[in-house]
């Protein structure tokens, strides 16, 4: 299956896992399950949300996290502050990278951000160096919205 049609998949997947649900925290979730399993080469994938001034861990699948990480540091932090998705080809010539799982050679962090408002961002990591490209980072961000998006007028999971 080529990429576009992967990522197509994931967002049919997605919609079906989330289309009666606005409960953030099982979509969130959800949405790591399945990016985490469906995407090949991945060793991380999941959520920061911002709150106190600080990212903060949400759902995710993978080896364990850092809890908090500040605007403006790593590749999660510099995405968040910067309101722009980050490709990382190398992680380990990205200034100040924030290392929780030594396996992992490049990140793509795309911003959660909703009607100019800044969420957060989901983060994925891969052992493979340069392993996310443009394409990547549009259906990520597709996702993302999608995401967003799903929650207003939910008030909770329906099933």
């Amino acid at each position: 299956m080529d990429k576009e049609a992967l990522y197509r998949k994931i967002r049919e997947d997605l919609h079906a896992l989330i289309r009666d649900c606005g409960d953030a925290l099982a979509n969130y979730a959800n949405a790591s399950a399945l990016l985490y399993h469906s995407l090949p080469n991945v060793n991380w994938a999941g959520f920061y949300f911002f709150k106190d001034d600080s990212l903060v861990l949400g759902p995710f699948q993978g080896k364990p996290a850092c809890i908090f990480i500040a605007p403006g540091k790593g590749v999660c932090g510099t995405a968040f502050s910067a309101k722009k998705t980050l490709i990382v080809e190398d992680v380990h010539q990205f200034p100040g990278h924030i290392s929780c799982d030594a396996r992992s050679r490049s990140e793509i962090v795309v911003p959660l951000i909703y009607r100019d408002s800044l969420y957060g961002v989901l983060d994925i990591d891969s052992p493979r160096k340069s392993r996310f490209d443009a394409v990547d980072a549009a259906n990520l961000e597709q996702i993302a919205a999608l995401l967003l998006t799903r929650q207003a007028g939910f008030p909770e999971c329906r099933g």
